[in-house]
């Protein structure tokens, strides 16, 4: 007999954990408590019966869009701060500090009086704002 021809004797085979029944011990789900029954189905959030900390965080009343509202400006406020001849637009508003962000849009009301020659550039107008302006001389661009 030569060594090529010894035959080896197989190994018990391997135990199979985790299947289930008599083969098996706990199937990797721990030693009892209501996560190693069959059936189970438990919520993420559920922490056994205590108050879960979503529930004793504050609730945030109300809503807020992603459409921010129109920055609003009368008249007298620009016939105050821009001169005869001027250009108003969101960048020179924002210079006078009269708006606060230059991405949002602008509109311009109608209250007050006008009487300077202005030029309206990239700013919503109301109708009665746009009666005044265009009856004092200035006149509006585009965005109107």
């Amino acid at each position: 007999m030569q060594i090529h021809q010894l035959k080896i004797k197989s190994k018990k085979p391997k135990r199979r954990v985790g299947r289930g029944g008599k083969k098996g011990t706990y199937s990797g789900r721990g030693v009892k408590g209501q996560k190693s029954r069959s059936g189970v189905s438990i919520n993420p959030i559920f922490e056994g019966g205590r108050s879960t900390l979503i529930e004793h965080l504050p609730k945030l009343r109300g809503f807020k869009s992603i459409h921010p509202q129109n920055q609003v400006i009368d008249l007298k406020k620009i016939s105050k701060y821009f001169a005869d001849g001027a250009v108003v637009n969101p960048q020179a508003l924002r210079g006078k500090r009269l708006i606060r962000k230059i991405k949002v849009p602008v509109k311009i009301l109608g209250n007050g009086e006008i009487t300077k020659k202005i030029t309206f550039e990239n700013c919503l107008v109301s109708k009665s704002a746009k009666e005044k302006i265009e009856k004092a001389g200035g006149k509006i661009v585009s965005g109107s």
